[in-house]
């Protein structure tokens, strides 16, 4: 069998170091490195007959081609079919551009289609010029997108996978059937070597619409066994987790009573129940394993801090992991407003911390100091905790299973392992939590603090964008503060950045007498926390931000949020932002700004969001419409790393594998790892020894 990645041409020393960094061993490895996405390069659209979001081919004529020279130089090149113009914007350009894209040549391109304020336009588009008759040859299949991996491009993955596809072909790869061959699901698919063909090279003729919306049998075929893999790979490692022993947590009144005490809140009896779920697993000499479940807002981090102060009054460690230095430097601030007074100092870990100061933190945490709070750093070598005796891991999603792993084994002295709490802000659907959490306890935090009224939310053309501005004057002359949130989608921090630039420059001008914040990516973490901490103390009366807001902003007098190009979130993404509001007594409304025409799937979403303020209604409705991205993060990040199957698409199987899983844990347990290795790999990491 030939299985070595250095029987393919083209594999030397450094091409499989990088392939192996990414999990990619053997030939069968790179069969399983499946397309993530497809690009339909087999016709030609019109120009007059596109819309915002959609991503296309087209093809024209240059009929304008210039460097505009502004804050940042750009090209802008307006292409003409005979049926529209769109302009395409390049705001990192070669010299060479200037005559591959001089006027009169034709021209094709790939990109997707924005409103910009000129009208529809492309970013960064894909294209090559039309030189002969032989380039105007369009495709006729579809043009496979591989996950990205530093070094490698698109065509070195293509030259690979066509190399292992012809191994599979002849047999000289061995490629092994790991479902039982009877299963009813099984009967109407084809078999994992026509799937496998299918997915990587679609043929002429194949069913496009079905392969780009990921529902062709071939794709339903592998989304069964992934599922399977992840539902087991969850099963054994909570039941792995389970077999140890913990630290039986059973009093800290005390200290908790102190705690409560000085809150200016009550809590809610959702707050209430899920507190003591939580005790009541942490009473057991097994590793609690709960999900905490809360819409934003609902009071989450108290919860949490409640439940450090069970290990704390037990004589252990806690620590807080968040994904992003902005959502733990918020909890930072939260914990210490709320702990200092009981004696108890967080202490502070990030990559940022260095010198000294890490040092310090490190000495502090080995010593036992009773609470640390940090980002992943706190997985890092060299932290050595004490005596760990609860893990709370924040938005859990965007963490992969091997860094909660590495967290948790922070906790393996004296052969005792640490609780761990999840929790997430993004309200999960039913069927998803019991794929993405399986043999997770859950809780749900289900009410709301009194006093809090809903958002009111409007969807507005961008035309009325004066009528805008005069909203927010009006606020802001009343005492109250307001956010303007543009939503550039860009890979660029730098073009975002420049967006919120230019609308802080506009509204600075239009709005006189009003102070006017600014906030994104490209700031440091210092200067960004010094904006947030002059708009919380009131002396920023108007925040304009990039979607860094969406986390670790809390501004009770903040009662007005602007969101503009909202036709280009999702749905989860859109309750995220408009939860920054509506923290005080005030009623708080948020502005969808959109700019026309938008297709019907945006039009759908804005509908929802005025309709409903419910978090798990609209999770819901994200899943149906977009999948499992916005629900759980990207196709490339988070915990739900899935290569093919597809949530959304996939719900009619959800409910099947359970059971698929019990039966083959039954009947075949010796497939059980090999299939956990093939689609998630490091199988030994979830088995049951």
């Amino acid at each position: 069998m030939a299985s070595e990645l250095r029987s393919l041409h083209g594999v030397g020393p450094r091409l499989e170091e990088s392939l192996e960094r990414a999990g990619i061993r053997t030939v069968q490895d790179l069969l399983f490195h499946l397309p993530y996405r497809y690009e339909d390069r087999t016709r030609i659209h019109p120009i007059g007959g596109l819309y915002p979001g959609a991503t296309v081919q087209i093809e024209g004529d240059v009929a304008h081609s210039a460097i505009v020279r502004g804050r940042r130089a750009m090209r802008v090149v307006v292409l003409d079919d005979g049926t529209g113009r769109i302009t395409l914007r390049f705001f990192h350009f070669r010299a060479a551009q200037k005559q591959q894209l001089a006027r009169g040549t034709r021209v094709r391109c790939f990109g997707e289609i924005r409103g910009g304020y000129q009208g529809l336009e492309m970013i960064h588009p894909s294209y090559r010029r039309l030189l002969s008759a032989a380039d105007e040859a369009v495709s006729d299949r579809l043009t496979p997108v591989y996950p990205n991996l530093e070094g490698i491009g698109q065509a070195t993955w293509i030259k690979l996978t066509d190399q292992a596809l012809a191994q599979m072909a002849d047999d000289r790869l061995e490629l092994e059937e790991l479902l039982p061959p009877e299963l009813p699901e099984l009967g109407r698919l084809p078999t994992l070597r026509n799937s496998l063909l299918y997915i990587h090279r679609p043929p002429a003729g194949a069913d496009v619409a079905a392969l780009v919306e990921r529902r062709h049998p071939a794709q339903q075929r592998l989304a069964i066994e992934e599922l399977l893999a992840h539902n087991l790979s969850m099963q054994q490692l909570h039941q792995r987790q389970r077999r140890f022993r913990a630290h039986a947590m059973t009093d800290a009144a005390d200290l908790e009573e102190r705690f409560l005490g000085r809150l200016p809140f009550q809590l809610t009896a959702a707050q209430q129940r899920v507190i003591e779920e939580i005790r009541n697993d942490l009473a057991l000499e097994h590793p609690m394993q709960r999900l905490v479940q809360g819409d934003v807002g609902s009071g989450k981090t108290v919860v949490a801090a409640m439940a450090a102060l069970r290990a704390i009054g037990n004589g252990l460690q806690s620590a807080l992991m968040a994904p992003t230095e902005l959502l733990a430097e918020q909890h930072l601030r939260s914990f210490r407003d709320w702990l200092q007074p009981l004696g108890i100092d967080p202490v502070w870990l990030s990559s940022k911390v260095t010198g000294r100061r890490r040092r310090e933190a490190l000495e502090a945490i080995a010593d036992g100091a009773p609470l640390v709070i940090g980002t992943h750093a706190l997985m890092q070598e060299g932290v050595d905790f004490a005596r760990l005796g609860l893990a709370i891991v924040d938005e859990q999603h965007r963490f992969g299973v091997h860094q909660r792993l590495a967290l948790l084994d922070k906790a393996v002295p004296e052969s005792r392992h640490a609780h761990q709490l999840i929790m997430t802000a993004t309200p999960i659907p039913r069927t998803l939590a019991m794929t993405a959490y399986a043999g997770l306890e859950t809780s749900v935090i289900d009410e709301l603090p009194p006093g809090r009224k809903p958002v009111t939310t409007a969807a507005v053309s961008a035309e009325r964008r004066s009528e805008v501005i005069e909203r927010v004057a009006a606020a802001c002359v009343e005492g109250r503060q307001a956010y303007w949130v543009c939503t550039l989608i860009e890979e660029s921090d730098a073009v975002q950045a420049q967006a919120a630039e230019d609308v802080a420059r506009e509204l600075t001008a239009a709005l006189n007498g009003i102070t006017v914040g600014l906030v994104h990516g490209r700031l440091k973490p210092a200067e960004k926390q010094a904006e947030m901490d002059r708009f919380k103390r009131g002396e920023i009366q108007l925040l304009v931000a990039t979607t860094v807001i969406e986390v670790g902003v809390d501004v009770p007098n903040a009662s007005l949020m602007i969101i503009e190009n909202a036709e280009r979130l999702g749905l989860s993404q859109l309750h995220q932002l408009r939860g920054r509001v509506g923290r005080g007594s005030e009623q708080a409304s948020c502005v969808l700004m959109y700019r026309p025409p938008i297709g019907p799937a945006a039009r759908e979403r804005l509908g929802i969001m005025r309709e409903t303020a419910d978090g798990f209604r609209i999770a819901e409705k994200d899943l149906e419409l977009r999948g499992p991205g916005e629900v759980l993060g990207t196709r490339q990040t988070g915990m739900l790393q899935f290569r093919v199957a597809d949530l959304a698409r996939d719900r009619t199987l959800l409910d099947s594998i359970p059971a698929i899983a019990e039966r083959l844990l039954r009947d075949n347990p010796d497939r059980v790892n090999r299939l956990i290795e093939r689609w998630i790999g490091d199988a030994s990491r979830f088995a049951g020894v």
